[in-house]
Protein backbone atom coordinates (compact mmCIF):
# COMPACT_ATOMS: atom_id res chain seq x y z
CA UNK A 1 0.00 0.00 0.00
CA UNK A 2 1.37 3.64 -1.09
CA UNK A 3 0.98 6.50 1.51
CA UNK A 4 2.01 10.02 1.24
CA UNK A 5 3.02 12.93 3.06
CA UNK A 6 2.76 15.91 0.92
CA UNK A 7 4.74 18.49 3.01
CA UNK A 8 6.04 22.21 2.53
CA UNK A 9 9.55 23.54 4.07
CA UNK A 10 9.79 27.28 5.11
CA UNK A 11 6.48 27.77 6.35
CA UNK A 12 7.54 30.98 8.93
CA UNK A 13 10.32 32.29 6.55
CA UNK A 14 8.34 35.31 4.58
CA UNK A 15 4.40 36.18 3.75
CA UNK A 16 4.87 34.61 0.73
CA UNK A 17 5.93 31.36 1.75
CA UNK A 18 3.14 31.56 4.74
CA UNK A 19 0.23 32.57 2.10
CA UNK A 20 1.43 29.63 -0.29
CA UNK A 21 1.42 27.52 2.23
CA UNK A 22 -1.95 28.33 3.38
CA UNK A 23 -3.69 28.00 0.00
CA UNK A 24 -1.63 25.10 -1.06
CA UNK A 25 -3.61 22.99 1.84
CA UNK A 26 -7.05 24.64 1.74
CA UNK A 27 -7.11 24.23 -2.14
CA UNK A 28 -4.92 21.81 -3.01
CA UNK A 29 -2.95 18.79 -1.72
CA UNK A 30 -0.68 19.78 1.03
CA UNK A 31 -0.64 17.62 3.53
CA UNK A 32 2.34 19.23 6.33
CA UNK A 33 4.66 22.06 6.76
CA UNK A 34 7.61 22.47 8.65
CA UNK A 35 8.03 25.36 10.50
CA UNK A 36 10.82 27.79 11.16
CA UNK A 37 11.27 29.37 14.38
CA UNK A 38 13.75 32.11 14.25
CA UNK A 39 12.37 34.29 11.26
CA UNK A 40 10.56 37.30 10.45
CA UNK A 41 7.49 35.13 9.22
CA UNK A 42 7.68 33.19 12.53
CA UNK A 43 4.29 34.98 13.97
CA UNK A 44 2.12 34.80 10.66
CA UNK A 45 3.32 31.29 10.41
CA UNK A 46 1.67 30.24 13.46
CA UNK A 47 -1.56 32.15 12.86
CA UNK A 48 -1.64 29.64 9.49
CA UNK A 49 -0.77 26.54 11.34
CA UNK A 50 -3.60 27.32 14.22
CA UNK A 51 -5.86 28.96 11.48
CA UNK A 52 -5.73 25.36 9.70
CA UNK A 53 -5.98 22.62 12.17
CA UNK A 54 -5.80 19.92 9.61
CA UNK A 55 -2.34 20.71 7.92
CA UNK A 56 0.26 18.80 10.03
CA UNK A 57 3.22 21.17 11.16
CA UNK A 58 6.79 20.22 12.06
CA UNK A 59 9.90 21.75 13.49
CA UNK A 60 12.77 23.05 10.38
CA UNK A 61 15.56 23.23 12.16
CA UNK A 62 17.74 25.67 11.05
CA UNK A 63 21.62 26.10 11.21
CA UNK A 64 22.35 27.97 8.14
CA UNK A 65 21.22 30.38 6.30
CA UNK A 66 18.68 32.09 8.94
CA UNK A 67 18.22 33.69 12.68
CA UNK A 68 19.22 31.83 16.02
CA UNK A 69 16.86 31.56 18.55
CA UNK A 70 19.55 31.96 21.71
CA UNK A 71 22.09 35.09 21.01
CA UNK A 72 24.32 34.81 18.95
CA UNK A 73 27.00 35.83 21.82
CA UNK A 74 25.94 32.86 23.76
CA UNK A 75 26.73 30.39 20.35
CA UNK A 76 29.72 32.06 19.11
CA UNK A 77 30.62 29.04 16.75
CA UNK A 78 27.59 29.00 14.94
CA UNK A 79 27.17 32.45 14.25
CA UNK A 80 28.56 35.19 11.98
CA UNK A 81 29.16 38.82 12.68
CA UNK A 82 25.73 40.01 11.97
CA UNK A 83 24.32 37.62 14.04
CA UNK A 84 23.07 35.14 11.43
CA UNK A 85 24.16 31.69 11.35
CA UNK A 86 26.99 30.65 9.91
CA UNK A 87 27.04 29.53 5.95
CA UNK A 88 30.06 27.74 5.49
CA UNK A 89 28.54 24.36 6.21
CA UNK A 90 31.35 22.21 5.26
CA UNK A 91 33.12 24.24 7.70
CA UNK A 92 31.44 24.27 10.71
CA UNK A 93 30.64 20.59 10.14
CA UNK A 94 34.25 20.40 10.83
CA UNK A 95 34.70 22.50 13.54
CA UNK A 96 31.08 20.82 15.29
CA UNK A 97 33.37 17.37 15.50
CA UNK A 98 36.77 19.00 16.48
CA UNK A 99 35.57 21.55 19.26
CA UNK A 100 33.56 20.18 22.23
CA UNK A 101 32.41 23.89 22.76
CA UNK A 102 31.18 24.11 19.37
CA UNK A 103 29.20 20.52 20.19
CA UNK A 104 27.79 22.24 23.20
CA UNK A 105 26.46 25.42 21.03
CA UNK A 106 24.69 23.12 18.99
CA UNK A 107 22.81 20.93 21.33
CA UNK A 108 21.93 24.78 23.36
CA UNK A 109 20.57 25.86 19.78
CA UNK A 110 18.81 22.41 18.77
CA UNK A 111 17.25 22.58 22.08
CA UNK A 112 15.96 26.00 22.23
CA UNK A 113 14.58 25.60 18.84
CA UNK A 114 12.94 22.76 20.10
CA UNK A 115 11.81 24.50 23.07
CA UNK A 116 10.20 27.71 20.75
CA UNK A 117 8.14 25.04 18.75
CA UNK A 118 6.98 23.76 21.80
CA UNK A 119 6.12 27.00 23.27
CA UNK A 120 3.67 27.56 20.62
CA UNK A 121 1.08 24.63 22.09
CA UNK A 122 1.30 22.86 18.57
CA UNK A 123 1.47 19.19 18.36
CA UNK A 124 4.84 18.66 16.84
CA UNK A 125 4.40 16.60 13.85
CA UNK A 126 7.87 15.76 12.62
CA UNK A 127 11.43 17.49 12.46
CA UNK A 128 13.75 17.52 9.35
CA UNK A 129 16.33 20.46 8.97
CA UNK A 130 16.71 23.26 6.53
CA UNK A 131 19.01 22.21 3.69
CA UNK A 132 18.87 18.84 5.16
CA UNK A 133 21.97 19.46 7.64
CA UNK A 134 20.65 16.73 10.28
CA UNK A 135 22.57 14.75 7.65
CA UNK A 136 25.45 15.36 9.75
CA UNK A 137 26.01 12.77 12.49
CA UNK A 138 26.00 15.49 15.39
CA UNK A 139 23.18 17.70 14.14
CA UNK A 140 21.09 14.11 13.29
CA UNK A 141 21.96 13.21 17.07
CA UNK A 142 21.02 16.33 18.34
CA UNK A 143 18.02 16.55 16.63
CA UNK A 144 16.70 13.30 17.20
CA UNK A 145 17.33 13.75 21.22
CA UNK A 146 16.01 16.98 21.70
CA UNK A 147 12.66 15.43 19.17
CA UNK A 148 12.09 12.43 21.57
CA UNK A 149 12.93 14.41 24.49
CA UNK A 150 9.50 16.83 23.14
CA UNK A 151 7.94 13.42 22.74
CA UNK A 152 8.17 13.70 18.63
CA UNK A 153 8.24 10.35 17.03
CA UNK A 154 8.79 11.36 13.18
CA UNK A 155 11.58 12.43 10.96
CA UNK A 156 12.73 13.14 7.81
CA UNK A 157 15.73 11.01 5.97
CA UNK A 158 15.83 12.45 2.83
CA UNK A 159 17.24 9.03 0.50
CA UNK A 160 15.41 9.56 -3.07
CA UNK A 161 14.89 6.54 -5.09
CA UNK A 162 17.22 8.47 -8.31
CA UNK A 163 16.23 5.41 -10.79
CA UNK A 164 12.48 6.78 -10.16
CA UNK A 165 13.10 10.33 -10.22
CA UNK A 166 14.64 9.38 -13.71
CA UNK A 167 12.12 7.56 -15.31
CA UNK A 168 9.42 10.36 -14.49
CA UNK A 169 12.09 13.19 -15.70
CA UNK A 170 15.04 12.09 -17.91
CA UNK A 171 16.54 15.58 -17.70
CA UNK A 172 16.80 15.43 -13.69
CA UNK A 173 19.87 16.47 -12.24
CA UNK A 174 21.47 13.36 -10.37
CA UNK A 175 22.08 13.61 -6.45
CA UNK A 176 24.91 11.95 -4.02
CA UNK A 177 22.22 8.57 -3.94
CA UNK A 178 25.36 6.04 -3.71
CA UNK A 179 26.40 8.15 -0.06
CA UNK A 180 22.49 8.79 0.80
CA UNK A 181 21.21 5.70 0.75
CA UNK A 182 23.24 4.04 3.46
CA UNK A 183 24.18 6.93 5.18
CA UNK A 184 19.73 7.13 5.75
CA UNK A 185 20.02 3.72 6.28
CA UNK A 186 22.04 4.11 8.93
CA UNK A 187 20.25 7.31 10.19
CA UNK A 188 17.59 5.32 10.44
CA UNK A 189 18.53 3.04 13.29
CA UNK A 190 19.77 5.75 15.37
CA UNK A 191 16.15 7.13 14.87
CA UNK A 192 14.68 4.46 15.90
CA UNK A 193 16.76 4.03 19.22
CA UNK A 194 14.69 7.53 20.14
CA UNK A 195 11.92 5.97 19.09
CA UNK A 196 11.67 8.22 15.77
CA UNK A 197 10.31 6.38 11.96
CA UNK A 198 10.95 8.45 8.73
CA UNK A 199 9.25 7.75 5.34
CA UNK A 200 10.16 5.05 3.41
CA UNK A 201 11.55 7.30 0.65
CA UNK A 202 11.32 10.90 -0.41
CA UNK A 203 11.00 13.11 -3.40
CA UNK A 204 12.33 16.57 -4.40
CA UNK A 205 15.80 16.42 -3.58
CA UNK A 206 16.64 16.59 -7.13
CA UNK A 207 13.71 18.86 -8.26
CA UNK A 208 14.43 21.10 -4.94
CA UNK A 209 12.94 24.56 -5.98
CA UNK A 210 11.76 23.00 -9.44
CA UNK A 211 8.94 20.08 -8.32
CA UNK A 212 6.71 21.35 -10.82
CA UNK A 213 3.07 19.66 -11.90
CA UNK A 214 4.69 17.72 -14.65
CA UNK A 215 7.00 16.05 -12.72
CA UNK A 216 4.42 15.73 -9.60
CA UNK A 217 2.03 13.96 -12.14
CA UNK A 218 5.03 11.61 -13.59
CA UNK A 219 6.11 10.58 -10.61
CA UNK A 220 3.05 9.69 -8.57
CA UNK A 221 2.28 6.52 -10.56
CA UNK A 222 5.67 4.89 -10.49
CA UNK A 223 5.85 5.54 -6.73
CA UNK A 224 6.95 2.71 -4.64
CA UNK A 225 4.91 0.73 -1.70
CA UNK A 226 5.37 2.29 1.85
CA UNK A 227 5.06 5.79 2.85
CA UNK A 228 7.06 8.60 0.86
CA UNK A 229 7.51 12.30 1.41
CA UNK A 230 6.95 14.35 -1.36
CA UNK A 231 8.64 17.84 -0.17
CA UNK A 232 8.02 21.62 -2.17
CA UNK A 233 9.34 25.34 -1.48
CA UNK A 234 5.75 26.73 -2.19
CA UNK A 235 5.67 30.70 -2.51
CA UNK A 236 2.94 33.17 -4.00
CA UNK A 237 6.64 34.79 -5.62
CA UNK A 238 10.24 34.71 -5.85
CA UNK A 239 12.45 37.95 -4.55
CA UNK A 240 11.22 37.83 -1.29
CA UNK A 241 14.09 37.98 2.00
CA UNK A 242 15.58 34.43 2.59
CA UNK A 243 14.61 32.80 -0.85
CA UNK A 244 16.43 30.92 -2.75
CA UNK A 245 18.18 32.04 -6.01
CA UNK A 246 16.58 30.19 -9.25
CA UNK A 247 13.40 28.68 -7.33
CA UNK A 248 10.48 28.45 -9.28
CA UNK A 249 8.07 29.00 -6.19
CA UNK A 250 5.05 30.02 -7.90
CA UNK A 251 5.31 26.79 -10.15
CA UNK A 252 5.60 24.40 -6.62
CA UNK A 253 2.64 26.22 -5.78
CA UNK A 254 0.95 25.80 -8.90
CA UNK A 255 1.71 21.96 -8.65
CA UNK A 256 0.09 21.61 -5.06
CA UNK A 257 -3.22 23.13 -6.62
CA UNK A 258 -3.26 21.57 -9.73
CA UNK A 259 -6.34 19.83 -11.01
CA UNK A 260 -4.61 16.85 -12.67
CA UNK A 261 -2.46 16.27 -9.35
CA UNK A 262 -5.69 16.81 -7.41
CA UNK A 263 -7.56 14.02 -9.59
CA UNK A 264 -4.42 11.76 -9.37
CA UNK A 265 -4.54 11.75 -5.88
CA UNK A 266 -8.04 10.83 -5.41
CA UNK A 267 -8.50 7.94 -2.96
CA UNK A 268 -4.72 7.75 -2.21
CA UNK A 269 -4.08 7.44 1.28
CA UNK A 270 -2.09 10.82 2.50
CA UNK A 271 -1.56 13.58 5.38
CA UNK A 272 1.22 14.30 8.14
CA UNK A 273 3.54 12.24 9.07
CA UNK A 274 2.09 10.85 12.01
CA UNK A 275 -0.71 9.82 10.55
CA UNK A 276 0.95 8.05 7.60
CA UNK A 277 4.12 6.41 9.99
CA UNK A 278 2.45 5.52 13.49
CA UNK A 279 -0.09 2.96 13.64
CA UNK A 280 -3.50 3.75 14.73
CA UNK A 281 -4.26 3.51 17.73
CA UNK A 282 -7.06 1.01 18.78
Amino acid sequence: MRKLILNADDLGLATETNAAIERAHRDGALTSASLMVGEAGFEEGLRVARANPGLAVGLHLTLTDGVPILPAARIPSLTQANGRFRDDMATLGLLLVLSPAAKAELAAEVAAQMERFTETGLVCDHVNAHKHYHLHPLIAAALMQAAAGAGVRCIRLPWEPGALVRRADPTSPRTAEWALKPWCATLRQRALNWNLLAPDQVLGLAWSGHFTAARLLAALPLLLPGVTELYFHPATQAGFPGSAEGYAYAEELAALTDPRVLAALEGVARGGYAAMLLPKAG
